[in-house]
């Protein structure tokens, strides 16, 4: 029988989840591209500790679409934390893998009925968002990571999407 209680795993990909949304939103907005290079690292890092945490929470219960779709994410975070250290415009290949990979975890992740509704939408506008991210920039259009309205505008979806997997993993008699 499991106990109420979130096991360790499920409190280590919270806080890896955490890290990840508040120092990836928090690089976007930073002027210094060392400071920003060295929390977009910590938050990759981070993020990818968590989504392979959570490719195994959902493997053992046999949820191989959300499974596959965690996995598909920290993919596209390993391509985006290839980039970091080369700066924002020469990392903006890999961040086109990355978001493209993001996009596709995110519908993976959601298209079963595994996480209450509303996250599931925010994860589905964050989705379309970083295609149409990804489509621009190869389409030609001058973006970069930091660039605004988009990519920029998927970001907040994203991080609503981490705090509802966060609640889901953290909330008592799950």
């Amino acid at each position: 029988m499991r106990s109420a209680n979130p096991a360790i795993s499920d409190i280590v990909a919270a806080i890896g989840l955490a890290i990840g949304g508040a120092l990836g939103l928090a690089g976007t907005f930073v002027a210094s591209a060392g400071l920003r290079e060295t929390l977009w690292t910590i938050d990759g890092v981070a993020l990818v500790v968590a989504a392979a945490l959570l490719t195994m929470k959902y493997q053992r219960q046999g949820n191989d679409c959300v499974a596959a779709g965690f996995l598909t994410f920290v993919a596209g975070e390993s391509l985006l934390l290839a980039g970091n250290a080369a700066g924002l415009e020469a990392s903006v290949p890999s961040y086109v893998g990355g978001i493209s990979l993001w996009a596709a975890a995110l519908i993976m992740v959601s298209a079963p009925k595994t996480f209450a509704l509303w996250m599931r939408l925010t994860a589905m506008v964050a989705a379309v968002l970083f295609v149409a991210s990804a489509g621009l920039i190869l389409w030609g259009a001058p973006l970069l990571p930091t660039s605004a309205p988009l990519p920029a505008a998927g970001y907040p979806f994203l991080v609503l999407t981490f705090i509802g997997w966060i609640w889901t993993l953290l909330k008592p008699g799950r």
